[in-house]
């Protein structure tokens, strides 16, 4: 009886451990987001606000109450100890959907925050805005502060400084379906952010952003498929690039 109980406290202790996990490295990301300028003399900073949500409150209150106050000596296993802790153990054993989607949700430590984002002045890390999640903000404005938050997660995950050279180290990237839809403007923003840290860039994107896309790269993938069954790739280099744009351009003429 006693080793139940302190399994749901190491149990506890493990998940907290988690936490503290995903709260050290934001706290290491906005660490890179505080060196990117995002709009003139501001920068954003990644909030870790603890979940509303009803039910994981009330598993954390639920585990913690299993084993608070278990370790004194005049504490026994009571009867209430122990329905306490089965409540929690049948519902992870059980095939039910609901108990299945209950457990996943509530063990699922980033499910424990409410990641939301704060836009500040440089000079005296006072608010501008508040940005909770990515609701009520135009698409290129969205798109922005998305690729803000990856490219300060990237260079977290890389070990990259902003400004500095690293050109033996490995840092590719590929972003699927990128710049389709924001602004020309959050499109420039993101390639020159991406630029500044110096990372390795596969971009694959429809072409309606190559004229901003084309200032950025050194060679050109282009993938057509004229009739749906036999897709055809060229390979050309960024000059051989503009000369074919060139041309194009006067036949079009």
């Amino acid at each position: 009886n006693k080793n139940t109980i302190r399994s749901i406290a190491i149990f506890n202790s493990k998940l907290e451990s988690f936490e503290k996990d995903i709260q050290d490295k934001i706290e290491e990301i906005n660490k890179h987001l505080r060196e990117i300028e995002y709009n003139k003399g501001t920068y954003i900073k990644i909030l870790t606000d603890p979940a509303e949500d009803q039910q994981i409150k009330l598993f954390r209150e639920d585990l913690r109450n299993c084993y608070s106050h278990s370790f004194s000596d005049s504490d026994i296993y009571t009867e209430e100890k122990y329905n306490q802790v089965k409540k929690i153990l049948d519902r992870f054993n059980s095939a039910q959907s609901s108990d299945v989607d209950w457990t996943a949700k509530v063990t699922d430590v980033r499910q424990w925050f409410d990641f939301n984002a704060s836009e500040r002045y440089i000079e005296n890390d006072s608010e501008k805005e508040f940005f909770p999640g990515s609701s009520g903000k135009s698409g290129g404005q969205k798109e922005k502060l998305a690729y803000t938050i990856l490219a300060s997660a990237l260079a977290f995950q890389f070990g990259l400084i902003s400004g500095e050279s690293k050109s033996r180290s490995f840092r590719f990237v590929v972003i699927d379906e990128a710049f389709g839809r924001g602004s020309d403007e959050s499109t420039r923003y993101g390639l020159e952010l991406f630029k500044k840290l110096n990372l390795q860039l596969l971009i694959v994107t429809p072409l309606q952003k190559i004229n901003i896309i084309e200032n950025y790269v050194n060679t050109v993938h282009f993938v057509s498929n004229k009739d749906g069954n036999n897709s055809q790739v060229r390979n050309l280099s960024y000059s051989e690039y503009l000369e074919e744009k060139v041309k194009r351009q006067f036949q079009t003429a």
